[in-house]
């Protein structure tokens, strides 16, 4: 089982990392991803990727952190290529609900890390909020750059999955499908290839029912695990070898 998308460097996960990662193992965890949201998040993983093997990190900025930061692609493919552990670019992509960062900021910091994720050839970490055409504009403008998309923490609508789709994309499940009034979002799970899905928990946010409202750890994804392998009508431990299997191929 892996947690394609959780975040070690904020708290209370930082403070209480060896227990975090014993937690991890003890449900059957294999890899951490723990995805970069600023320069100084980076910083951090850069650190935590150190602490156990297990452990593997993103280079991004935050759409919520462009006004701020914008980093160029250059810069990224630096700081991929100077580790081996670093083997995805983002958390990047359009956030237009909370406005946190002006538009064309977003925009131009979205370009900067798809043109890194060409150059290295390695999965974009996108998150997508209130910006699905926009979304799926940019993303549509690099088709024959057979980008390595991956959707965290998908809420998006049946329609812009299978837009999507059509690029060849990745959708991670988080503990939001496990949520009473995610209906729609696990009908659209339902329909989405079952090769085409990973799993994550995008803690420490979005703890999944049973432990809704608390802080949320990796080891919180194996009842994000068990819904989905509900929705799609299998055992757990397939879904675990098949989502497993999926983050291998895209990250490899």
């Amino acid at each position: 089982m892996i947690d394609s998308h959780c975040h070690l460097d904020h708290e209370p996960l930082l403070s209480d990392l060896p227990n975090v990662i014993k937690r991890s193992k003890d449900v059957g965890i294999k890899k951490l991803l723990t995805i970069s949201t600023s320069l100084e998040s980076f910083s951090r993983i850069k650190n935590i990727i150190d602490k156990d093997e297990m452990i593997y990190g993103t280079i991004g900025i935050h759409p919520h952190e462009t006004n701020d930061e914008i980093i160029s692609s250059d810069n990224i493919v630096k700081n991929f290529n100077e580790n081996p552990k670093i083997i995805g670019i983002g958390e990047t992509g359009l956030d237009f609900y909370y406005n946190n960062s002006d538009k064309d900021k977003q925009i131009k910091s979205f370009n900067e890390h798809i043109q890194a994720s060409i150059e290295t050839n390695a999965p974009l970490i996108i998150h997508s909020r209130s910006a699905e055409e926009e979304t799926f504009n940019i993303l549509n403008d690099y088709k024959d750059k057979d980008l390595k998309i991956l959707m965290h923490c998908f809420t998006g609508s049946k329609k812009f999955a299978e837009k999507l789709l059509d690029l060849n994309a990745f959708f991670s499940a988080s503990g939001i499908i496990t949520f009473k009034n995610s209906l729609e979002l696990q009908e659209t799970f339902k329909f989405l290839p079952l090769e085409k899905i990973l799993i994550e928990t995008d803690s420490p946010f979005l703890a999944p029912v049973p432990n809704r409202g608390k802080k949320n750890e990796p080891s919180f994804i194996d009842y994000t695990a068990q819904k989905l392998a509900d929705l799609k009508e299998i055992t757990k431990s397939q879904l675990i070898e098949i989502t497993t299997n999926n983050f291998n191929k895209l990250f490899s």
